[in-house]
Protein backbone atom coordinates (compact mmCIF):
# COMPACT_ATOMS: atom_id res chain seq x y z
CA UNK A 1 0.00 0.00 0.00
CA UNK A 2 1.61 3.96 -0.93
CA UNK A 3 2.49 5.84 1.93
CA UNK A 4 0.86 9.09 2.55
CA UNK A 5 2.65 12.01 0.77
CA UNK A 6 5.18 13.70 3.51
CA UNK A 7 3.58 16.79 3.09
CA UNK A 8 0.07 15.34 4.09
CA UNK A 9 -1.36 14.82 8.13
CA UNK A 10 -4.58 12.29 8.23
CA UNK A 11 -6.07 13.53 11.53
CA UNK A 12 -9.22 14.26 13.57
CA UNK A 13 -11.93 17.12 11.73
CA UNK A 14 -11.35 20.20 13.72
CA UNK A 15 -14.29 22.90 13.79
CA UNK A 16 -12.41 25.28 11.66
CA UNK A 17 -12.06 22.80 9.12
CA UNK A 18 -15.71 23.00 7.61
CA UNK A 19 -15.10 25.13 4.61
CA UNK A 20 -12.16 23.41 3.94
CA UNK A 21 -14.28 19.72 4.34
CA UNK A 22 -17.06 21.60 1.83
CA UNK A 23 -14.41 22.11 -0.56
CA UNK A 24 -12.61 19.24 -1.18
CA UNK A 25 -15.56 17.30 -1.78
CA UNK A 26 -16.82 19.80 -4.39
CA UNK A 27 -13.53 19.68 -6.14
CA UNK A 28 -13.90 15.83 -6.16
CA UNK A 29 -17.63 15.42 -6.69
CA UNK A 30 -17.74 18.35 -8.97
CA UNK A 31 -21.33 19.13 -6.86
CA UNK A 32 -21.89 20.74 -4.12
CA UNK A 33 -24.04 17.87 -3.04
CA UNK A 34 -21.55 15.90 -0.77
CA UNK A 35 -20.43 18.69 0.89
CA UNK A 36 -23.97 19.64 1.67
CA UNK A 37 -24.87 16.26 2.58
CA UNK A 38 -21.31 16.41 4.95
CA UNK A 39 -22.62 19.36 6.57
CA UNK A 40 -26.10 17.89 7.87
CA UNK A 41 -24.62 14.76 9.25
CA UNK A 42 -22.30 16.37 10.92
CA UNK A 43 -25.14 19.18 12.30
CA UNK A 44 -27.48 16.15 12.89
CA UNK A 45 -25.98 12.41 13.73
CA UNK A 46 -23.82 10.81 16.18
CA UNK A 47 -21.48 9.60 16.72
CA UNK A 48 -19.37 10.55 13.78
CA UNK A 49 -16.01 9.52 12.74
CA UNK A 50 -14.34 12.82 10.61
CA UNK A 51 -11.20 12.72 9.68
CA UNK A 52 -9.20 14.91 7.22
CA UNK A 53 -5.86 15.08 5.01
CA UNK A 54 -4.48 18.49 5.62
CA UNK A 55 -1.25 19.68 4.40
CA UNK A 56 0.06 22.62 5.82
CA UNK A 57 -1.98 24.64 3.68
CA UNK A 58 -5.04 23.01 3.22
CA UNK A 59 -7.34 20.31 3.28
CA UNK A 60 -7.15 17.78 0.58
CA UNK A 61 -8.96 14.62 1.45
CA UNK A 62 -11.91 13.67 3.67
CA UNK A 63 -13.27 10.93 5.39
CA UNK A 64 -16.57 10.24 7.08
CA UNK A 65 -18.43 7.55 9.06
CA UNK A 66 -21.80 7.99 10.55
CA UNK A 67 -24.73 6.10 12.02
CA UNK A 68 -26.71 4.04 10.37
CA UNK A 69 -29.21 1.09 12.23
CA UNK A 70 -30.41 -2.61 10.93
CA UNK A 71 -34.28 -2.74 12.05
CA UNK A 72 -34.71 -5.43 14.76
CA UNK A 73 -30.79 -5.14 16.33
CA UNK A 74 -30.75 -2.42 18.44
CA UNK A 75 -27.72 -3.32 20.13
CA UNK A 76 -25.51 -3.39 16.97
CA UNK A 77 -23.26 -0.68 16.69
CA UNK A 78 -22.98 0.02 12.66
CA UNK A 79 -21.06 2.87 10.81
CA UNK A 80 -21.28 4.20 7.00
CA UNK A 81 -18.24 5.46 5.32
CA UNK A 82 -18.85 7.86 3.06
CA UNK A 83 -18.41 9.83 1.72
CA UNK A 84 -15.02 10.03 0.48
CA UNK A 85 -13.10 12.80 -1.09
CA UNK A 86 -9.60 13.64 -1.92
CA UNK A 87 -8.69 16.59 -3.89
CA UNK A 88 -8.37 15.47 -7.84
CA UNK A 89 -4.79 16.60 -7.94
CA UNK A 90 -4.06 14.06 -4.84
CA UNK A 91 -5.87 11.51 -6.08
CA UNK A 92 -3.91 8.19 -6.29
CA UNK A 93 -1.22 9.06 -4.12
CA UNK A 94 -2.27 6.78 -1.61
CA UNK A 95 -4.39 9.38 0.65
CA UNK A 96 -7.84 8.06 0.37
CA UNK A 97 -6.50 4.95 1.84
CA UNK A 98 -4.75 5.91 5.08
CA UNK A 99 -8.01 7.88 5.14
CA UNK A 100 -10.07 4.54 5.51
CA UNK A 101 -7.21 2.85 7.45
CA UNK A 102 -7.43 5.10 10.00
CA UNK A 103 -10.82 6.03 9.91
CA UNK A 104 -11.49 2.28 10.13
CA UNK A 105 -9.00 2.16 13.41
CA UNK A 106 -10.65 4.93 14.66
CA UNK A 107 -13.99 3.12 14.17
CA UNK A 108 -13.64 -0.10 15.98
CA UNK A 109 -11.49 1.87 18.87
CA UNK A 110 -15.08 3.74 19.37
CA UNK A 111 -16.26 0.45 20.01
CA UNK A 112 -18.19 0.05 16.13
CA UNK A 113 -19.19 -3.49 15.49
CA UNK A 114 -19.09 -3.11 11.45
CA UNK A 115 -18.90 -0.75 8.88
CA UNK A 116 -21.11 -0.52 5.76
CA UNK A 117 -19.81 1.36 2.66
CA UNK A 118 -21.99 2.16 -1.31
CA UNK A 119 -19.08 2.18 -3.29
CA UNK A 120 -16.50 0.99 -5.79
CA UNK A 121 -16.89 -2.70 -5.43
CA UNK A 122 -13.12 -2.47 -7.27
CA UNK A 123 -11.80 -0.79 -4.39
CA UNK A 124 -12.87 -1.15 -1.14
CA UNK A 125 -12.36 -5.15 -1.01
CA UNK A 126 -9.11 -4.29 -0.29
CA UNK A 127 -9.73 -2.88 3.25
CA UNK A 128 -11.45 -6.51 3.96
CA UNK A 129 -15.00 -5.50 2.44
CA UNK A 130 -17.05 -7.71 1.13
CA UNK A 131 -20.24 -7.91 -0.26
CA UNK A 132 -23.20 -7.07 2.62
CA UNK A 133 -25.24 -9.16 0.71
CA UNK A 134 -23.19 -12.05 1.89
CA UNK A 135 -23.78 -11.12 5.73
CA UNK A 136 -27.58 -11.04 4.97
CA UNK A 137 -27.54 -7.20 4.32
CA UNK A 138 -29.25 -4.67 2.02
CA UNK A 139 -29.24 -1.32 1.34
CA UNK A 140 -32.26 1.05 1.68
CA UNK A 141 -31.16 2.97 -1.35
CA UNK A 142 -31.76 1.61 -4.21
CA UNK A 143 -27.90 -0.04 -5.98
CA UNK A 144 -26.48 -2.81 -7.39
CA UNK A 145 -25.74 -5.29 -5.01
CA UNK A 146 -22.18 -5.37 -5.39
CA UNK A 147 -21.53 -1.92 -4.69
CA UNK A 148 -22.85 -2.64 -1.03
CA UNK A 149 -20.53 -4.17 1.25
CA UNK A 150 -19.96 -4.58 5.09
CA UNK A 151 -17.03 -5.11 7.06
CA UNK A 152 -17.28 -6.82 10.44
CA UNK A 153 -14.73 -4.84 13.05
CA UNK A 154 -15.94 -7.25 15.45
CA UNK A 155 -15.40 -10.51 14.14
CA UNK A 156 -18.89 -12.46 14.00
CA UNK A 157 -21.12 -9.16 14.89
CA UNK A 158 -22.89 -9.48 11.59
CA UNK A 159 -23.68 -13.54 11.98
CA UNK A 160 -27.38 -14.20 12.28
CA UNK A 161 -28.54 -11.11 11.61
CA UNK A 162 -30.35 -9.23 8.49
CA UNK A 163 -32.58 -6.79 6.77
CA UNK A 164 -31.64 -3.36 5.20
CA UNK A 165 -29.29 -1.22 6.32
CA UNK A 166 -31.10 2.48 7.27
CA UNK A 167 -28.99 5.26 6.99
CA UNK A 168 -29.55 8.41 9.45
CA UNK A 169 -32.23 10.84 8.41
CA UNK A 170 -30.00 13.22 6.72
CA UNK A 171 -29.46 11.19 4.16
CA UNK A 172 -32.52 11.63 3.21
CA UNK A 173 -32.88 14.91 3.15
CA UNK A 174 -32.79 17.59 0.33
CA UNK A 175 -29.82 18.54 -0.96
Amino acid sequence: MSGEPDDVEIRQQQADDRHGIFHVNQAAFGRDFEGRLVERVLAEARPVVSLVAATPDEIVGHILFSPVMLPGYADLKLLALGPMSVMPSRQRSGIGAKLIERGLAECHRQGADGVVVLGYPEYYPRFGFAPAASFGLGCEFECPPEAFMALELLPGALAGKSGDVRYHPAFSAGG
